[in-house]
């Protein structure tokens, strides 16, 4: 029954029509900081998509737990945080069985996850690795076209911004973003001081994810 909901959730977000949905943000255990950017991000994020594609999303996330039976309520699910993450072995079933279910998964790293999360990751999917998307990804090429892949937002490391992804039985089912920090792009301007430039095209690639999830899914 959670499977078919699921399902029928994201059919029907498809459509664009007047029912409300709600992204879920993910609570996970280990001590990193899930709540991070908490206050304004995905509210931000939300807002920006529905004026830009006309979508519906309600602007309060939902938190939801990793090992909650919740998780197969929300078509959508973000992820961030700056440390450690753990999945114990029944979130990991429980995440594992959401994605193969239509359930989508965008991680964003808010800087120091990554060695953390590609660990727990292969709790989910053992036999599979993060492969970098191509430019050519449609991701990157809905209603606002990145040319160059995923934009950078904030410098950390001065490392480039590499956006990864799991695909199973043919569809992206995890995207994660790796030295962009796309999210503190989404939060209120006076938090981070970025540039109006940057905030635009943080909200535009984070409106393209939610447009390449919930309006089309081809993998290329």
């Amino acid at each position: 029954m959670r499977k078919l909901t699921l399902l029928l959730l994201i059919l029907s977000f498809g459509k664009l029509n007047a029912q409300t949905y709600q992204i879920g943000l993910l609570k996970y255990q280990g001590g990193g900081d899930w709540y991070s950017n908490l206050e304004t991000s995905l509210p931000n994020l939300i807002e920006f998509t529905n004026k830009e594609l006309g979508t519906n999303i309600s602007k309060e996330q939902a938190v939801v737990e990793a090992g909650s039976v919740e998780l197969f309520d929300y078509p959508f699910i973000h992820m961030t945080g700056h440390g450690n993450v753990i999945f114990n072995s029944s979130e990991a079933d429980n995440l594992r069985n959401y994605l193969l279910a239509g359930g989508f998964l965008h991680i964003d790293d808010n800087y120091g996850m990554d060695p953390f999360i590609r660990r727990e990751l292969k709790k989910i999917f053992p036999d599979e690795e993060l492969v970098e998307l191509p430019f050519s990804h449609p991701i990157y090429h809905q209603k606002f076209d990145f040319p160059e892949g995923l934009p950078k937002i904030h410098e950390h490391d001065e490392k480039a911004s590499q956006g990864f992804g799991i695909i199973k039985n043919g569809r992206l089912v995890l995207f994660y973003t790796y030295e962009s920090d796309l999210g503190d792009g989404w939060e209120d301007p006076e938090i981070h001081n970025d540039s109006p430039t940057s905030r635009s095209r943080a909200l535009k690639m984070g409106a393209n994810i939610l447009s390449y999830v919930f309006i089309g899914q081809e993998v290329e």
